[in-house]
């Protein structure tokens, strides 16, 4: 009995299935294929034992330069479309298959940490632009992942970041693949981790507590770049809250480039190194009730006005706090205190373990 037209549909479904599940090449997956013919609206290629495969329609637009360049019998990787393409072939894209071998490939290099290099073709301030080398991937490198050697030191403001990170454009980095998502699109590079992997290393014979003499190889807003004197590769930080003992409006106040400190090592975390140069300085805090005395009378200098009050440079080293209420607002504060100039102020009260000094003004 002749089957009908739902039979062989239901059969052609049954069929599909089944080669789905065993080890037919399934749709998404990447084969060899030798091409056989090249016609006016398709190129045919012999897949051995699973058949002819076609490439037509769009995918034949994408890939007419590549089969132009193939002669009959040569092999090109191809990823299968469909299974039951036109006329019964297995529907093939080139392109496609190109692209999944790429990204195969960024995959493997990913897994197995290899440096790769990269060109910088563009730059904003979260960070640069970049090609993978032999290949046309682009990627993405964070301003977080760059060397220190690289970091912009110019601050928080994304401005100058910008313009800092525009400078690497047509340079060429070593880095590593961190992140790889074909679906999005998206590599993330680091060129941290190559340089992290051997300052990992040569950190290996330091410890936290440790004292250690370097020079002072970059400042910026938020802290101070100083490189290890007996060991160049590494660099540390101090932020500026290590700088000193009282409140540090500018690291440029404490060092300036080039200078050479002691610092001590508190904290050796992923590759970094963290230091501080208050920590090898006395502590004026620790007798500051010996110091100074509710109601006792001090001279200091105007350091800081900030919305809060003002910030006086007392003589012994420490900083006080005058509250803004003092004089009932920012102007009038203003117009009684002139910056770096000396007043007379009273001892209010002392706080050791806020390492707080708070004064109010002499009637």
């Amino acid at each position: 009995m002749p089957q009908t037209d739902d039979q062989t549909a239901g059969l052609l479904e049954t069929m599909k299935n089944e080669l789905q599940t065993s080890d037919w090449p399934r749709e998404g997956s990447v084969v060899e294929a030798a091409l056989m013919k090249v016609a006016p609206r398709a190129a045919y290629f012999d897949l051995g034992r699973f058949g002819t495969g076609i490439v037509f329609g769009a995918e034949l637009m994408n890939a007419r330069e590549a089969i132009k360049k193939l002669n009959v019998g040569d092999c090109v990787p191809a990823k299968i479309v469909a299974i039951d393409g036109e006329g019964g072939n297995i529907e093939l894209s080139l392109s496609e298959a190109g692209k999944q071998k790429v990204w195969q490939a960024v995959k493997d290099l990913a897994e197995n940490g290899e440096v790769v290099k990269v060109k910088i073709y563009g730059a904003n301030a979260g960070g640069l632009m970049v090609e993978l080398e032999n290949s046309q991937l682009k990627a993405f490198l964070p301003v977080s992942q760059l060397s220190l050697d690289h970091y912009p030191r110019v601050g928080e403001d994304r401005q100058k970041i910008a313009e800092e990170l525009k400078k690497f454009i047509g340079q060429e980095m070593n880095v590593k693949i961190i992140d790889v998502n074909p679906r999005s699109n998206k590599v993330i590079v680091s060129e941290r981790e190559v340089m992290s992997a051997n300052v990992k290393e040569l950190l290996q014979k330091y410890e936290v507590g440790q004292v250690v003499e370097g020079l002072v190889s970059g400042i910026a807003d938020f802290g101070v770049f100083v490189r290890f004197a007996d060991n160049p590769e590494i660099e540390g930080m101090v932020h500026i809250s290590e700088l000193d003992h009282r409140l540090v409006d500018s690291p440029k106040e404490i060092v300036k480039v080039n200078d050479q400190i002691k610092v001590k090592i508190i904290e050796i975390r992923d590759g970094k190194v963290f230091l501080s140069l208050k920590a090898l300085r006395e502590d004026p805090w620790a007798a500051v009730s010996e110091t100074y005395k509710p109601g006792q009378e001090v001279s200091g200098k105007v350091y800081k006005l900030n919305p809060v009050g003002a910030v006086i440079s007392l003589e012994s080293g420490l900083q006080g706090l005058i509250h803004i209420s003092e004089f009932g607002g920012a102007d009038e504060m203003k117009a009684a205190l002139t910056p770096e100039k000396s007043h007379k102020f009273v001892v209010d009260s002392v706080k050791p373990e806020e390492k707080r000094i708070i004064l109010k003004l002499k009637k």
